[in-house]
């Protein structure tokens, strides 16, 4: 047994803490007003102090008091109440020089108090020392922060302030005239030439780790949390990391009374019943008043010295015997409860389960007990209820409580039993309640020279002592507990409706729930969980006398009583779940429940796809970082120029200076049409691993500019300049150019140019802003692809900005802009533990960014005038209106026949209708020649129809004449045509009513076009008019379901300020149900009113070109792109009818017109084929686009996710305020090469009108390959490639071509339905996981055939030697040594040297052979370094199959 005793100073760094840590409550009717306010989420800040200017104090410092430094001390302060709360917070001493205290301190806390009565009090205090040695505190003057103000949104300035210094004390605060005041101003006087300089920001990231510090604690980041990680830079709230949490399992608890748990509770009674005797008052039923023991209740939870970590469990203790005892068996070291061992009398209290706590390895961290009871006392008539005489109240007394510190001190006490002391009495307790001690208790008591720090009380002799059991969970499976529902619903309820409580700021922490342990009393949570300073009475129904709720109060007694703490800042009510299950039973609803078994509780889990995508945090960067010679280079080749309309060249504009933008400079502007050109002109390879220095030859590219279509280019080839004498430390860009048909690059036209019109012609009404705003606030998104092997290079992102032209004739900039891919690998690394093996090796995934080159382009824009033609036309376009009105009809129906023909010229707006009347009709005058008469045929039929009826005639005729025996042939022909004649005439019929129905509603039918873009909603509305001179109730009938009819009020009235329609609202004016075809409004007789539509599409077309460049090599030469099909939404036609008594009363027909849409990211995922992806896209912030947010401000609440594909799954979910927000994408697999394109729209408004940012996606399905293997050794692998229908002419890539082969390794053919096996050799040079990509192309037509996904799995070589060498730094010479290797074979073998890394270590011949057992000296020569440091190199010897003999290891010393 391990007892406290043993330990010195077993919880001092708890105590500590504990004891300084003490807190003065905020004010209940604060909190109260917060949670009115809806302020129930706690938010972190960080207050920063800079410096003090103080050019004078009122109090002068003598001369002799140079010893003198200053203090700044902070504390919370409740305007409102006049009451300071929280803690005060003092700084280190500080000396002041010229007139300034520099305090460079950083202040941390979190509060869900965020009224504007909430104010942060900052006193300046000097210290001068005493002979004592104390220091004596003089304020030197103080001043007030204000935090927030009355709007909702937070901060009221975040940023920087001052503040002034005033006179006096902060004391002067509790005036009473300064009560409800706002102003202080008024009554305070400024300190002339003194002032504080502080910063107030929002600090997201302290919510995190708000579990380990209560609310409304003032904090710097180098005070002592335990829980927290300590940071190397010293400040641990900057970016705060959470200690790992383990599982721990305590069982065999048992408590143990003095003198006996008999005669403990029959005083404990006796004192009660005295103290209930004192308090009464007198009744006639006061001889039968008795306080009875109810329940023994613990409370078990994890303190870190400033609060519980997590809520405190419960669980019910019962009476045992004194035989009762836990025992250990000897080989599952489990224990168990012998109850065969039985005593009359109980002498201690045991619990029957186990409690499963998490704990972290720190000194600080205490397990903390209190021992309860509950206790059951009579009610009176003083209570002005009536009551029986089994009425019966419930009321809490905590009497005896302990702490522990698991790793205070280096304790072996895994396996041993744990002796705690409990201790009572009026002291601090981190529950915040009196704790129950008699004078009785204290005589038996004497000194004791030892005891449990922290836990021990004024020396014992007789204790009260808990015992228990401590283990890991992973030794120890412990019993896991199960809540009732209603538990979680009333203890969620409580949560809200109590502000006090602890949970507040910890609902992100796992909630472990109490164990299950024996069924106690039927008392509900209300009585249970109240606390003894109110104990709260529910109202209920039982059977039973001690399952009776009590209607009253008791009167709160001294005894009775638990009055909070200073040092505590709110109460913990705890969960009960076992104390439920006999209120459940009703019925037969537990043994239903009992055998379906309980549902499964959602934990609060956030799923993470590894890796997360972040959007905006590669960003390419354009600055320039090539140099003159290099720009030189790149503009002697004759690139075209940008020139205006006069031929003028463009003004050059530098895109790394902030460019002003002026919208009315560019509405006014003369030259209303823009020629944007871009210029691709070279490219810079950057040297990188696993591809050769001439890598790309020839490249290609793909982007989208605004709502143009997407743009593939053709191949260009990068030109080298070997005539060019440069350094070797600097690369010099190669010019792209167009590639002839020999593969040569034509030197004639270099770069390319394309270029894009903008004008009045192309852009639609009111459209012009949004491109202006396009130009200035977007990026351009560019992929860059290997011309030959068609793999990704990388991407890059063009500002836009210097395109604008403000009122010049034509600007033009030079962008060097860095190419990035994004690298995903893993190191290996070697871990050595008990637990997970004598060996295993671990990946962890991470991503990096790496430059793959840079990319030179010339943006421009010409202003041009547009056509006088065609601004004419422009200037008598109606202006697009949002409302609909219906056109009077003034002419009647003109005449003439119902024909389909007439019908098609009527109604043209339904032309697939009228296409097949038509048809119908032809039809008809082919089998009915009787029917025509010749009228019709003149005005209707031509020649050629005439001449087929004519013999149709005949035949008919010379089938009447023919013999007996096809008399019953002729019969049945009659009576078919009889049968086709009487069907005729009833289809005639039926379409002559169709026609006229049709014309009909052609009169009352109104037409208006509709320009969408996919995600973004079209707003309109229809006048809508009561013809007739009685009311109508109409019904809306509409046929798409991508139309629909607002009937949200708040959603009206929010797209009428977006479109600034001044139309009226109107308050339910729609009447919804659920089964209706439509929403129906009323009409007065002669009304008229406007029906609100809503138009909006998620869906378009996922149609895209065949990966690889746009044309082949021609004989021209010139430069060349190709525009491809853009993937808008659909066209089509909808018509929305009303219908009053099922007959329709006006037609709206919507003519929707599709748009592209502008892409504002692109990503390119790449994947496992027929797998399912799944991965996180990290949104960045986020704002509404519309600029109108109903009035809430915080749009991060309102982010809603939609995905043009309806097979893929898209969803975000609101995490904690302040926190970064995912979009989690789940897509179907496709087979290998396919490329899934898909669009996802992020809304930032609650009503989804524009879509904030618009993301293009591309899934690249490829087949996996995974491959085992060794560093510095080939491993080889089969691929099988298939033939389609065609023969192709194939050629394999790979994206790291020094690492990875594929045999053949030149151009095959491959026949259709043919399969060719392709020979992989894989040697990597680096351990860990890495993904790789192979290609087969079709070198004919530049199409992708098939491609595979190499996932490498790497580990490290077996080493045979590990040397060490020293190489002098900045000498200019290398190093030269050698090894000696003996050939371990009895024959002559060859073999080869390798190296991992080749720019650091050369041999002197890398390929060498020796006899058998003959040795060899291995020369090396280590390059020079101009810096000091070390690397390791590996040396491998292989033989000629590239399998590896022998590695050395070769640490090498730069010094």
């Amino acid at each position: 047994m391990v007892k406290t005793e043993e330990i010195s100073s077993v919880a001092d760094g708890w105590k500590e803490l504990f004891e300084r840590n003490r807190l003065v409550p905020p004010s209940s009717q604060t909190v109260r007003l917060a949670v009115e306010n809806h302020f129930t989420q706690s938010r972190g800040f960080q207050l920063t102090l800079n410096r003090i200017t103080a050019a004078s104090f009122p109090q002068g410092i003598s001369v002799g008091e140079q010893d003198v430094t200053y203090q700044l001390r902070v504390t919370l302060f409740d305007r409102n109440n006049q009451h300071f709360f929280g803690k005060t917070w003092r700084s280190s001493s500080k000396k002041m020089k010229n007139n300034k205290i520099f305090l460079n301190e950083v202040l941390y806390f979190h509060t869900s108090l965020l009224l504007p009565s909430t104010l942060v009090v900052l006193e300046l205090v000097s210290l001068s020392p005493k002979p004592d040695g104390s220091h004596q505190a003089l304020g030197r003057g103080f001043t007030v922060l204000e935090l927030f103000t009355n709007r909702p949104e937070g901060l009221a300035a975040d940023g920087d302030r001052r503040l002034n210094l005033y006179h006096g004390s902060p004391r002067g605060l509790l005036h009473p005239l300064l009560k409800d005041t706002v102003d202080y101003s008024a009554f305070w006087k400024v300190i002339d030439g003194a002032h504080l300089d502080c910063v107030v920001k929002n600090h997201p990231s302290l919510l995190h780790v708000k579990h380990l510090l209560p609310e409304n604690v003032l904090v710097s980041g180098m005070d002592n949390i335990p829980g927290l990680t300590a940071s190397p830079a010293g400040d641990a709230l900057l970016r705060p990391q959470l200690l790992k949490m383990m599982p721990f399992t305590l069982s065999r608890l048992t408590v143990s009374l003095e003198p006996s748990l008999e005669k403990f509770e029959s005083l404990l009674q006796q004192l009660i019943n005295a103290d209930c005797h004192n308090t009464k008052q007198p009744g006639s039923e006061d001889t039968q008043r008795t306080v009875v023991i109810q329940e023994r209740r613990l409370h078990v939870g994890v303190h870190n010295g400033w609060c519980f970590l997590d809520k405190p469990q419960v669980v019910v203790l019962e009476p045992l015997a004194s035989g009762v005892r836990g025992r250990v068996s000897s080989v599952s070291k489990k224990s168990t409860l012998d109850s065969s061992v039985t005593s009359s009398l109980p002498q201690m209290l045991g619990l029957r389960s186990s409690l499963e706590l998490k704990l972290a390895n720190h000194q600080a961290l205490a397990i903390v007990f209190q021992l309860e009871y509950v206790f059951s006392a009579p009610i009176g008539r003083e209570t002005m209820l009536s009551a029986t005489s089994t009425s019966r109240a419930a009321f809490l007394q905590c009497l005896r409580w302990g702490t522990w510190c698991p790793f205070q001190e280096a304790a072996d006490w895994k396996g041993e039993e744990i002796q705690l002391v409990l201790q009572g009495g009026a002291k601090p307790n981190p529950h915040g309640v009196m704790v129950y001690s008699t004078e009785v208790s204290a005589k038996t008591q004497s000194p004791a020279p030892i005891s449990a720090p922290g836990t021990a009380q004024e020396g014992l002799e007789a204790k009260d002592t808990i015992t228990f059991w401590l283990s890991s969970s992973p030794e120890r499976k412990a019993s896991s507990p199960k809540a009732s529902s209603r538990t979680k619903q009333e203890d969620v309820s409580r949560e809200r409706n109590s502000p006090s409580s602890p949970s507040q700021g910890q609902k992100h922490i796992l909630q472990t729930s109490p164990p299950s342990s024996p069924q106690g009393p039927g008392l509900s949570l209300s009585q249970l969980a109240a606390t003894s300073r109110y104990p709260t009475i529910s109202h209920s129904s039982s059977a039973l006398p001690w399952q009776q709720s009590f209607p009253s109060l008791l009167r709160p007694s001294p005894l009775a009583s638990a009055h909070q703490l200073s040092h505590v800042g709110c109460l913990a009510v705890s969960n009960i779940a076992h104390l439920e299950m006999a209120l459940q039973h009703e019925g037969d609803e537990l043994p239903l429940m009992q055998d379906e078994g309980d549902p499964l509780q959602e934990l609060p889990f956030t799923p993470v796809h590894a890796p997360v995508i972040t959007v905006g945090t590669n960003v390419p960067s354009s600055r320039s970082a090539s140099s003159r010679s290099s720009l030189a280079h790149i503009f002697s080749a004759g690139f075209p120029e940008i020139v205006d309309c006069n031929g003028q060249p463009a003004e050059v504009l530098d895109p790394t200076e902030l460019l002003p933008f002026d919208l009315q400079r560019e509405e006014a502007d003369l030259l209303q049409g823009n020629v944007l050109v871009f210029q691709f002109l070279a490219f810079t390879r950057i040297p990188a691993a696993g591809v050769g220095p001439d890598w790309p030859e020839n490249i290609y590219v793909t982007f989208q500019f605004y709502r143009f279509p997407p743009v593939t280019s053709q191949q260009l080839k990068l030109l080298t300049n070997d005539k060019t004498q440069y350094r070797a430390s600097e690369t010099l860009p190669c010019v792209l150019t167009s590639i002839n048909k020999d593969r040569t690059g034509n030197t004639g036209s270099p770069g390319l140019q394309v270029q894009f019109r903008v004008d009045d012609s192309f852009l639609r009404p009111e459209e012009k802003g949004c491109f202006l705003d396009y130009l200035n606030n977007h990026t351009m998104h560019i992929d860059i692809w290997d011309g030959d092997s068609l793999l990704l290079i990388g991407s890059t992102a063009v500002g836009l900005k210097c395109m604008l032209r403000q009122g010049k004739s034509a600007v033009q900039a030079l962008h060097e802009l860095e190419v990035l891919t994004t690298d995903y690998a893993a190191e290996e690394t070697l871990l050595t533990s008990s637990d997970l093996g004598p060996r295993s090796a671990s990946y962890s995934v991470t991503a990096h960014t790496l430059v793959r080159g840079r990319l030179h382009i010339r943006t421009g824009n010409i202003g041009c005038s547009v056509d006088p033609c065609w601004k004419r036309t422009v200037h008598k376009m109606p202006f697009y209106s949002h409302i609909i009105t219906p056109c009077e009809v003034t002419s009647g129906f003109r005449g003439g026949s119902l024909s389909p023909r007439n019908i098609l010229q009527l109604n043209t707006g339904n032309s697939a209708q009228a296409r097949r009347l038509d048809t119908d009709g032809d039809r008809m005058l082919l089998f009915r020649p009787d029917a025509i008469t010749p009228k019709e045929r003149n005005l209707h039929d031509t020649d050629s129809e005439r001449r087929k009826l004519d013999c149709m005639t005949a035949v008919h005729q010379r089938e009447a004449r023919e013999g007996d025996k096809a008399t019953k042939v002729t019969v049945h022909t009659t009576e078919a045509h009889l049968a086709r004649e009487f069907h005729q005439e009833s289809s005639d019929d039926r379409r002559k009513a169709e026609g006229i129905a049709n014309m009909l509603s052609q009169a009352i039918t109104t037409q208006h076009c509709l320009y969408a873009s996919l995600g973004s909603a079209k707003y309109v509305e229809f006048v809508l008019k009561n013809p007739f001179n009685v009311p109508q109730t109409v019904t809306i009938y509409i046929d798409d379901p991508e139309l629909s009819v607002i009937t949200n009020t708040e959603e009206w009235r929010y797209f009428k300020a977006l479109t600034k329609t001044p139309t009226p609202v109107e308050e339910n004016m729609f009447h919804v149900e659920e089964d209706a075809a439509g929403p129906r409004v009323y009409l007065r007789p002669k009304e008229s009113i406007h029906i609100p539509l809503k138009y909006q599409s998620f869906l378009c077309d996922h149609t895209m070109a065949l990966q690889g460049p746009s044309y082949l090599p021609t004989g021209r030469g010139s430069p060349m792109a190709k525009k491809n099909l853009s993937n808008i939404i659909t066209a089509k036609t909808i018509k929305v009818t009303f219908k009053a008594d099922g007959k329709p009363m006006a037609i709206c027909q919507l003519n929707v017109e599709p748009t592209p849409h502008i892409v504002n990211q692109t990503f390119r995922l790449y994947h496992p084929e027929l797998c399912i992806l799944k991965k996180a896209i990290r949104l960045p912030p986020c704002h509404d686009p519309t600029g109108c947010s109903s009035g809430n401000t915080d749009s991060m609440t309102h982010i809603s996710v939609r995905c043009s594909d309806p097979n893929i799954v898209c969803q975000t979910r609101m995490l904690v305020p302040g926190d970064p927000q995912d979009v989690y994408l789940k897509v179907p697999g496709s087979s290998s090469p396919h490329i899934k394109m898909f669009f996802l729209m992020i809304f930032t408004n609650k009503w989804m009108a524009v879509p904030s940012q618009i993301w293009q996606i591309y899934v690249h399905f490829l087949e996996r390959v995974d491959v085992s293997c060794v560093t510095g050794q080939r491993s080889c692998q089969s691929l099988i490639l298939r033939g389609k229908q065609a023969v192709r002419k194939v050629k394999c890539f790979s994206s790291h071509p020094t690492e990875t082969e594929v045999d053949p390794a030149g151009v095959f053919v491959l026949p259709p339905a043919a399969v060719q096996e392709l020979q992989l050799k894989v040697q990597p040079w680096r351990a860990g996981s890495r993904f790789l990509y192979v290609n087969a192309v079709d070198v004919e037509q530049q199409q992708l055939v098939a491609a595979w996904l190499l996932c490498l799995n790497i580990h490290c070589p077996v080493l045979s030697k590990a040397f060490e060498v020293c190489v002098p730094v900045g000498s200019g010479r290398g190093s030269s040594r050698k090894i000696t290797y003996t050939n371990p074979y009895t024959s002559s073998r060859t073999f080869l040297l390798r190296s991992d890394h080749p720019d650091l270590l050369q041999f002197k011949e890398d390929k060498f052979q020796i006899g058998g057992g003959e040795s060899y000296s291995i020369g090396l020569r280590f390059a020079p370094s101009q810096s000091p440091g070390s690397a390791e190199i590996l040396v491998y010897v292989n033989n000629l199959e590239e399998k590896t003999e022998e590695t050395f290891c070769v640490k090498v010393n730069y010094s």
